[in-house]
C-alpha cells in the first residue's frame, strides 16, 4: 500500500458523519413547525449598528465564471481528497480541512510538506462561499485563487502548480473527466474552478438556532435563548459576529496571545501594509464552531468557553486592539448561557461518501 492510499485509508476511518455537507443549487429548506419569525433588519449596540443575525440565503453564491453543475462539484470532490495535488502526494486539502473535524484542522497549526509547520490554524471550509475574502488575511479574493495558494506553498502541500498539471495529465479518470467537464485537457484554472465548486456546497445549515427564528420555539433551550439575548446585547459578540453567517467579513486585532511556531504575526499588514491593520485578521464564521476547535489565527484557544473568557476581560493587551473589544463583566452564569446559544449554531449531519479518487 503506498503512502497516499495509506493516508486515505485512515482520513476515509475518521469520516463517518460530516455536518452540513450537501450539494445544493439552494440551501435546503429549514425545519419549522409554525410561520417564521426570523430576525432582521439591524441591531445597535452604544450607537453602532450592524446587519441583524438570521439564516442563511436560499442560494449558494456562485460567480458566474464558476457556474456549478453536479459533474464539476463530483470532480472537485475527488480533487479535494487527492493527495497527488501535493509533492509527497500524501497531502490534500482535506488533511487540513477535515470533514470528520468540521472541514478544519483539530491541530493548533497544520502540519505540511516534510512536517512543516504551519504558523496559523487551517480554517473552517463551512460557509466559505459567504465569504467575499478567504484566508485570515483575506489575501485571496476567490475560491478560486484560494485553492491555488496551498498547492505551491512550500510548508504545506510543496508541489508546483506545472507539475500538478502534468501528473493529473497522466490520470485516464481525470482525462476523461476534465473533457466532459470543462471541453479542455486537464489544466490549473479547471482544476481551481473544480475544487472551489465543491466547497461552496460545504455548507452549515438548519442548525437549531436556525429551526428556532423560523419558528420552532423548542429547537433552543432556555440557556441558548438566554445567551442569545447576551450575544446581540451586553455580550456585544453581533458588532463583530453579525448576519446569517455570523461574521462581518472584516479584520480585527483582538489582542490574541501569539502561539505556534511565528514569534509574530501582523496578519492583515502583510497584505494591505497599513498601520492599522497590524496584527488583524478575518472574523470567521460561528456556524458550527463546537466542531471547528482549536479557535483564533493560531489555535490560542482548545474551547468555546476559552474564547469567551477572552472575550470577557476585554480581550489580550495590544497598542492596536480594535475599539470594538471591552470587558463584558458576564456572569458564569452569562458565560455559560452564552456558550450553549454558541453552540446550538451547530448545522445538521448529513452522511459523507468518500469520494472515488481516479
Amino acid at each position: 500500500m503506498t503512502n497516499t492510499s495509506r493516508w486515505f485509508a485512515r482520513l476515509a476511518g475518521l469520516m463517518v458523519v460530516a455536518t452540513g455537507l450537501g450539494v445544493f443549487d439552494a440551501l435546503p429548506a429549514v425545519q419549522a413547525s409554525s410561520s417564521g419569525s426570523a430576525p432582521h433588519g439591524t441591531v445597535t449596540i452604544e450607537g453602532i449598528t450592524v446587519p441583524n443575525i438570521g439564516p442563511l440565503p436560499t442560494s449558494i453564491p456562485t460567480p458566474p465564471t464558476n457556474l456549478s453543475y453536479k459533474a464539476k462539484v463530483e470532480l472537485g470532490k475527488q480533487l479535494y481528497f487527492d493527495g497527488r495535488l501535493s509533492k509527497s502526494g500524501a497531502i490534500s486539502c482535506a488533511f487540513c480541512h477535515n470533514p470528520a473535524t468540521g472541514f478544519a484542522d483539530p491541530r493548533q497549526t497544520s502540519i505540511g510538506h516534510q512536517g512543516g509547520l504551519g504558523g496559523r490554524q487551517s480554517p473552517t471550509v463551512y460557509n466559505t462561499a459567504f465569504n467575499h475574502l478567504q484566508f485570515w488575511d483575506g489575501r485571496a479574493h476567490s475560491l478560486e485563487e484560494q485553492v491555488l495558494g496551498p498547492i505551491q506553498n512550500p510548508i504545506e502541500m510543496g508541489e508546483t502548480h506545472e507539475h500538478v498539471v502534468q501528473k493529473l495529465r497522466t490520470i485516464k479518470g481525470y482525462q476523461q473527466q476534465f473533457r466532459a467537464v470543462f471541453g479542455t485537457e486537464v489544466n490549473l484554472q479547471g482544476i481551481a474552478e473544480a475544487i472551489a465548486a465543491y466547497e461552496r456546497r460545504v455548507i452549515s445549515t438548519n442548525s437549531p438556532f436556525d429551526q428556532y427564528v423560523a419558528g420552532e420555539t423548542r429547537a433552543m433551550d432556555h440557556a441558548a435563548v438566554r445567551g442569545m439575548a447576551l450575544f446581540t446585547g451586553k455580550a456585544r459578540c453581533i458588532l463583530c459576529h453579525n448576519g446569517p453567517n455570523f461574521t462581518d467579513n472584516q479584520f480585527h486585532n483582538l489582542g490574541v496571545p501569539q502561539v505556534g511556531p511565528l514569534k509574530e504575526d501582523l496578519g492583515r499588514y502583510y497584505v494591505t501594509k497599513a498601520a492599522q491593520d497590524k496584527g488583524a485578521f478575518k472574523t470567521p464564521t460561528l456556524r458550527s464552531l463546537s466542531e471547528t476547535a482549536p479557535y483564533m489565527h493560531d489555535g490560542a484557544f482548545k474551547t468555546p468557553e476559552d474564547v469567551v473568557d477572552f472575550y470577557n476581560t476585554g480581550g489580550g493587551t495590544n497598542p492596536n486592539l480594535s475599539p470594538l473589544v471591552k470587558p463584558l463583566n458576564l456572569t458564569s452564569e452569562e458565560k455559560a448561557d452564552l456558550v450553549a446559544f454558541l453552540k446550538a449554531l451547530t448545522g445538521e449531519s448529513i452522511p459523507f461518501q468518500f469520494p472515488k479518487i481516479p
